[in-house]
């Protein structure tokens, strides 16, 4: 159990202030600095091998403080071609080119790209405080980056750089507290895995596989075999579709100013939704341009063009503490109006599942549309009969609605974390043994 006092002893270092008591070292002193390489993609001996392989896009998106493996491995061989170095487990690894600042901690052995600056903790050095003062100190290391074509933090220059330094003991008491936050967040994350991949499989079981309807009658249909008594209809015809407001720049706010702004930046590839907000102050705002919390929305805009984001639902929730009954949505959003409010989980989970499908609706050449007439009058949706709709809307509604209340609590649980945060690793706030 620990126990907090507020410090009174202060001296001044180029992030503050921090306790009379506590030194400041470089970070070549608390930890070995190193990077990493990309193997060659043409040599196929180097790919599929069980070396974790980690890149910047893995942090993107992973989104929790732990990294076991990444998206794709290298061989061994790649590692002796390359003279790649593995690292080993408690490693802190952070971006070191932009996006610069993504942090985690090594939970096994692992390589990465050139997008890292890795530090292997040592003297005793807790890789838990590391993480969480390199968090705190992203936007200085952001500062001092250099580069002409892109921005990127040497191994030199992140070496030098002098950080805060309490004993090791006091760095466990310290990442023992943020830990907790850290914790119950990663396992409502892990629990809202789990429950959108239950409603998922439910959905599949039932409308994918018929399983529950296999001893009745089947009809052929557009979309092959469906139960007998169900109709195959355009989705044109059981939904209605409305895009959102074109805005100017000079409306839209990083910070709460008006209303909360849903953008395709809430909207997760391959579909769910992204508690990361914007905001909107204009006064040309229609009302069909308004939606509001579990409304179900698809992303209309792709603007990669490799189909990972047109055509993604979610459903929308508002930040914890907002106070409005609606939002706004912009015009790369579409809000899909079911005619039956008992449609919604199993359109979510209908468009979810059928994406790829989805995307061959697209138009445009530089950047991707969605085809919304022809998409209206050409995508086919088996519909069941109203009490099997019903049914199954009873059972996997709870689910995803746990998921957003799981998403708030998330949000005031990061809060906290971020309040305290500075006041811990800086040591305004010191944490006691009792």
């Amino acid at each position: 159990m620990a126990r907090f006092r507020l410090e009174k002893d202060f001296r001044v270092t180029i992030f503050g202030r921090i306790p009379e008591d506590w030194n400041e070292k470089p970070i070549n002193e608390v930890g070995d600095v190193g990077g990493g390489s990309t193997p060659s993609t043409k040599v196929k001996e180097y790919w599929d091998g069980d070396v974790a392989w980690i890149t910047p896009d893995d942090l993107a998106s992973h989104g929790f403080r732990y990294i076991l493996h990444g998206r794709r491995n290298i061989t061994e061989k790649a590692v002796r071609d390359h003279s790649l170095r593995i690292y080993p487990s408690e490693t802190v690894l952070l971006t070191s080119r932009a996006p610069i600042g993504y942090v985690a901690i090594a939970k096994s052995a692992v390589t990465t790209n050139q997008g890292f600056k890795n530090i292997v903790p040592k003297n005793g050095t807790s890789s838990e405080f590391l993480y969480y003062l390199l968090i705190s100190i992203v936007e200085y290391l952001r500062d001092i980056a250099g580069g002409s074509t892109f921005s990127e933090l040497t191994a030199t220059t992140l070496r030098q750089v002098k950080i805060p330094y309490p004993d090791p003991t006091e760095q466990s008491r310290i990442a023992i507290v943020l830990s907790w936050f850290d914790g119950l967040v990663e396992n409502l994350k892990r629990q809202n895995e789990v429950l959108g991949k239950t409603a998922m499989a439910l959905f599949k079981h039932w409308f994918v596989d018929f399983a529950l309807f296999k001893n009745g009658e089947f009809a052929d249909t557009e979309l092959g075999k469906t139960p007998k008594n169900w109709n195959v209809k355009p989705i044109g015809e059981i939904v209605e579709f409305r895009n959102g407001i074109s805005y100017k720049g000079s409306e839209k706010f990083h910070k709460p100013t008006g209303w909360v702004f849903i953008t395709l930046n809430n909207v997760i590839e391959s579909g769910g939704f992204k508690p990361e907000y914007s905001w909107l102050k204009s006064d040309r705002i229609r009302s069909h341009q308004f939606l509001k919390e579990g409304d179900l929305i698809m992303a209309n805009t792709e603007q990669t063009k490799d189909g990972r984001l047109l055509g993604s639902p979610a459903l929308v929730f508002f930040p914890h503490d907002y106070r409005e009954e609606k939002g706004v949505y912009s015009h790369h959003i579409t809000k899909i109006f079911p005619r039956d409010s008992k449609f919604k989980s199993f359109l979510y989970l209908n468009l979810k599942a059928t994406r790829e499908e989805t995307v061959s609706f697209h138009t445009g050449t530089g950047v991707w549309g969605l085809d919304i007439n022809n998409f209206k009058k050409n995508k086919l949706v088996a519909v069941p009969p109203q009490p099997i709709l019903e049914r199954f809307h009873s059972i996997v509604e709870p689910l995803l609605q746990k998921i957003i209340v799981n998403e708030k609590q998330i949000m005031i649980l990061r809060k906290a974390r971020d309040l305290l945060l500075p006041l811990l690793v800086f040591g305004k706030l010191r944490v006691e043994e009792v």
